[in-house]
């Protein structure tokens, strides 16, 4: 079998926390990429579900930085304050 390099950015802290993960369980970063690769291939596509996170939506976000507003309004202070009191 033929084989080819992969080269791959990722963070540095990405990279550290996911070797100790992978260590932990008993495997190196090679096998646990070899492993993705595979099961993608067996699912015909990404072999865990992928959902975009609603509270990270623009609307949700903007509804937060209101509620927000109102508070600091109400008790004219800052949320900041208010958790530091």
């Amino acid at each position: 079998m033929a084989t080819t390099n992969l080269q791959v950015r990722v963070d540095q802290s990405l990279k550290a926390e996911a070797e100790k993960l992978f260590s932990d369980i008993g495997i190196d970063m090679p096998t646990a990429i070899r492993m993705f690769l595979k099961q993608s291939l067996i699912h015909n596509g990404i072999p865990f579900p992928l959902a975009r996170d609603p509270f990270f939506s623009s609307e949700n976000q903007a509804h937060l930085e209101k509620v927000i507003d109102d508070l600091n309004q109400e008790r004219n202070c800052t949320v900041q304050e208010m958790i530091e009191e």
